[in-house]
């Protein structure tokens, strides 16, 4: 019969050592909303601070960064929580605010489509709390009920500068 305890207590150890672990790379991992899958063409983060960096597969995306493209540029963004943002050409998208906790599951997710196109896919916010996700262009508020779709936010509507 005691046997079996040195091994359980083994796999006790390495599993709250593995969930340690875990929880330090959850705390590393909050500090970003998520990181670009892809991007093709001359896509730009640009920071709360206005600082403007060239953006590559594989960088992180702060809470309130700015995404923008350029004519022939495209970006797919993942966020903590599964969310999937396809930004199409010529596109400018605020990601206003991201919050998540993974343990929990709650959390908010505000995006402003200042111009272009995006297809959003939601992830677990949109699924589990869906009124805690919104998605904003310069006419509309979009509730987000746990779904896939696309927005373009043309800015022929906008009033001119003179």
């Amino acid at each position: 019969m005691k046997r079996w305890i040195l091994p359980l207590a083994l796999s006790l150890f390495l599993a709250l050592g593995a969930n340690a672990g875990f929880a330090q790379g959850a705390a590393a991992t909050s500090t970003h909303a998520g990181f670009l899958k892809e991007v093709r063409g001359s896509v730009h983060l640009v920071s709360t601070s206005g600082q403007t960096r060239l953006a590559r597969s594989g960088d992180s995306v702060a809470h309130s960064d700015r995404i923008e493209t350029d004519v022939s540029a495209g970006a797919s963004l993942v966020l903590r929580d599964g969310t999937v943002l396809v930004i199409g050409p010529s596109s400018r998208m605020d990601l206003r605010d991201f919050r998540f906790d993974a343990t929990t599951q709650d959390g908010h997710l505000a995006i402003s489509l200042l111009q272009g196109t995006l297809r959003m896919i939601s992830g677990l916010l949109g699924k589990v709390h869906p009124k805690a996700v919104q998605v904003e262009t310069q006419t509309a508020t979009i509730g987000i009920r746990g779904t896939d779709f696309i927005v373009n936010a043309d800015n022929a509507s906008a009033p001119s500068a003179q």
